[in-house]
C-alpha cells in the first residue's frame, strides 16, 4: 500500500466515525409532564387538549392524520432540554391548526419520526443528534 492509499483509507475511516457519532439517538420523555410545563409557562394557552394514542378522549374528528415535524438546535444541550423545546414547537403548531379549524383537541397522537409510527400512552419520542433534536407527531383534530 502506498502512503497516498493509507492516507485516503484513514480519511475515509475517520469520516465514517464522524457519521456514526452524529447519528440520532432516540429518547422517550413523559408527554403529559411536558404539556403541563408548556401550559404553566404560557407556551400553550391550554384551550386545546392533547391526548396520546390509547388514552380516552371522545369527540368528533374534524381531520385525521395531521403531521408536524419540528427540529431545533441541540448543540451542547441536554436531550431533555432540547426535546422539551422542540416538542413545544410541535404542540404550538398543532394548537394553532386546531383553533383555525374549529377543533379543541388533538387526539390519537403518536410519535412519527422519519415516518415510523411509535405508539405510547405515556411518552413521546425525540431524536437527538450532536447538533439537532427533532420531534415528529401525527394526530387527529377533534371537537370535544
Amino acid at each position: 500500500m502506498t502512503m497516498k492509499q493509507i492516507l485516503c483509507a484513514a480519511v475515509l475511516g475517520f469520516g465514517g466515525m464522524m457519521t456514526a457519532q452524529a447519528a440520532d439517538q432516540m429518547h422517550d420523555f413523559d408527554f403529559q409532564d411536558a404539556v403541563k410545563r408548556a401550559v404553566a409557562d404560557g407556551a400553550l394557552d391550554g384551550s386545546v387538549k392533547f391526548y396520546l394514542a390509547g388514552t380516552k378522549s371522545g369527540g368528533r374528528v374534524i381531520e385525521r392524520g395531521l403531521v408536524t415535524n419540528k427540529k431545533t438546535n441541540g448543540f451542547a444541550k441536554s436531550a431533555e432540554s432540547s426535546c422539551d423545546h422542540v416538542l413545544r414547537s410541535a404542540l404550538i403548531q398543532f394548537e394553532r391548526t386546531a383553533k383555525a379549524r374549529g377543533a379543541n383537541a388533538v387526539t390519537n397522537l403518536v410519535s412519527f419520526y422519519k415516518s415510523n409510527e411509535s405508539k405510547s400512552s405515556k411518552t413521546y419520542q425525540c431524536a437527538k443528534g450532536t447538533a439537532i433534536a427533532g420531534v415528529a407527531l401525527k394526530g387527529d383534530l377533534v371537537k370535544l
